[in-house]
């Protein structure tokens, strides 16, 4: 166990990747505020760190509401007195149907929690980074493989994860002179509920269905620990980790 007292906020911390990545923070020291719609999955996540989940704050929130997002980041300062890291971890994805058949209202369901949620609490966190002594702090994006290419029938994830390495970008950029550092790790088949599916057989380019690798969550949850606990001087920009065998390199 670390022996810092740092500060995370992880959002989507109910369940996948989130909640890995809250029990390795845990685990390693940190003091973590659980951001996530429900809060029975985040207090399960709790219940999961065992002795460590003392150190942990529940804070049910919707990302895409402002409103929740500055209360996650006021109670956090409030709690602990200062944020030293972000994993923006929450995301949604849409039913994988034909892109002429979706409703606006599944479109804009995942552009406002995977982009506009993910803008929302960068912007919080610059607010309160730039502010706290000693200043500064990290935030880390959650992307994916589809930041790179899409999937079948999956517009909506797609273009948000394209745009969510835009924002790293300017995040990244625009917090320099707050000594704000911000990188992005994009995902390919981890082991969680979202990626499940993967094992019985999703739809690839050409129209086959395929079974495809998966590995095992925690090693996505320990790549973020790596990333949030360089000296802020040094920034992992873009991290791609993947299953191994998944296709994505190369044509399939």
């Amino acid at each position: 166990m670390g022996s810092h007292d740092k500060v995370a906020i992880v959002t989507g911390a109910g369940s996948g990747v989130g909640k890995a990545t809250a029990l390795a923070f845990l685990r390693d020291g940190y003091r973590v505020a659980l951001a996530g719609r429900r809060k029975d999955a985040l207090d399960a996540t709790v219940a999961a760190a065992g002795a460590a989940g003392a150190r942990a704050l529940v804070v049910p929130t919707d990302v895409a509401s402002p409103d929740s997002v500055k209360a996650l980041f006021a109670k956090t300062k409030a709690e602990w007195g200062r944020v030293d890291v972000l994993f923006n971890n929450a995301g949604v994805n849409a039913p994988g149907i034909p892109l002429e058949d979706l409703t606006f209202e599944q479109w804009k369901n995942v552009v406002d929690i995977n982009l506009t949620g993910m803008f929302l609490c960068i912007q919080e966190a610059f607010r309160v980074m730039k502010d706290q002594d000693p200043r500064g702090g990290r935030i880390i994006n959650n992307g994916s493989i589809s930041a790179h290419a899409p999937r079948p029938n999956s517009a909506p994830y797609t273009a948000t994860k394209h745009a969510v390495t835009g924002l790293t970008k300017c995040a990244s950029l625009d917090g320099r002179k707050y000594d704000i550092a911000c990188g992005q790790i994009d995902i390919g088949n981890a082991r969680t509920e979202m990626a499940e599916r993967m094992a019985k057989g999703v739809p690839q380019a050409n129209g086959t269905i395929a079974v495809e690798p998966l590995m095992d969550v925690n090693q996505v949850a320990d790549a973020v620990l790596h990333m949030a606990g360089l000296p802020l001087e040094t920034n992992v920009q873009f991290m791609t980790i993947m299953a191994t065998k998944m296709p994505f390199v190369g044509r399939g």
